[in-house]
């Protein structure tokens, strides 16, 4: 989903879609924005970039959501920021 498409999803919501991410999905984010830049660096077509950043993306948030230690990190990230709100 590209930002615009985000926001015009989520018109209620203030900030940008990093704001309401969580560990796992900041990670990949992160790893993705690096990895396309290599990419543009090796002349790679934009089509071929974005067919393999997105099979890379599901294989890394299939690890991410299954590794249990970081699940165990983000409930505590989110205690955390909850108990800052209140």
């Amino acid at each position: 989903m590209t930002a615009k498409q985000w926001r015009d999803a989520n018109t209620k919501l203030k900030g940008n879609i990093r704001d309401y991410a969580n560990v796992s999905q900041l990670v990949c984010l992160s790893n993705m924005e690096n990895l396309n830049a290599v990419f543009i660096g090796e002349g790679m077509p934009q089509n071929e970039r974005l067919k393999k950043l997105n099979a890379i993306a599901i294989s890394q948030m299939k690890l991410l959501t299954e590794d249990h230690r970081i699940m165990t990190y983000e409930e505590k990230s989110r205690e955390r920021v909850q108990g800052e709100r209140h």
